[in-house]
């Protein structure tokens, strides 16, 4: 008797100690991938006389030397550095595969002319017509794909009964986006004086596979005038990816500090 309840005592003593071990443990952010939307076959939106996956890969690699020069403890990984097509599900994969703790996707939004702002995405199930839309147009990059129907389960983005499936979609991982959008939005109120139209949520299949924090970030609209002049130019680039950066650096400070 006396060895098996000294046994009992034993088990619940290591469980408690195995808890307060696993709850203790200090996070921190020091591993990122950034993710420039499209490339390759797929130029995304077209502006006037811009793509997209020329915008967004610009300013990955300006964000990217960003976070290694000035936070030289976070490792950067990019899912692309040149103007190749990446697979949707594999961008998500590489964060996966390397355990990153954050995962950023960067993109240029398009819509009537009129139009203009940044917004920045967690993944969730879209609550307006509008944040529909982005998501059909983003998600319609699985249409080059010749394994589609495998690798993302029969799931079609210009039908709307496809995203009921994001409708069951539950994330631990959802504060901490969260957290992470609307910093990036009050940077670029604030730092790059744009007008924001604030944090979404919408079923993004780049986003939906990710075990990490994760956001995507439509930096303007390439189907306006200005916004498309601002995002070409040498200032526009730089303040963006500056406006993304400094809010990876408050997250990383708030973390790291609880």
């Amino acid at each position: 008797m006396f060895s098996k309840i000294t046994g009992c005592i034993l088990l619940i003593s290591l469980f408690f100690l195995s808890f307060d071990i696993k709850n203790t443990r200090q996070v921190s952010l020091k591993h990122i991938v950034i993710d420039a939307g499209h490339g390759g076959k797929d130029p995304g939106c077209n502006g006037k006389y811009s793509k997209e996956k020329d915008i967004t890969l610009q300013i990955a690699l300006q964000l990217g030397e960003l976070i290694k020069t000035n936070l030289p403890d976070v490792e950067v990984t990019y899912t692309r550095t040149d103007d190749h097509f990446v697979e949707l599900h594999d961008r998500a994969a590489i964060a996966n595969r390397i355990n990153a703790d954050l995962f950023i996707s960067i993109h240029v939004n398009a819509g009537p002319e009129q139009l203009a702002g940044t917004e920045t995405y967690c993944m969730g199930l879209h609550k307006t017509e509008s944040n529909m839309q982005v998501a059909q147009r983003e998600n319609s990059s699985i249409l080059m794909e010749s394994d589609r129907q495998t690798n993302y389960d029969g799931f079609d983005p210009n039908k709307p009964e496809s995203y009921i499936m994001f409708s069951l979609y539950q994330s631990a991982n959802l504060a901490n986006s969260m957290i992470l959008a609307e910093n990036i939005e009050q940077e670029f109120k604030t730092y790059n004086q744009r007008y924001s139209r604030g944090v979404k949520q919408a079923g993004f299949l780049v986003l939906w596979k990710t075990t990490m924090p994760s956001v995507l970030v439509e930096t303007g609209f390439l189907t306006h005038k200005d916004e498309e002049t601002y995002l070409n130019s040498e200032k526009g680039k730089i303040q963006t990816a500056y406006g993304i950066y400094s809010a990876i650096e408050d997250y990383k400070q708030l973390i790291e500090s609880e």
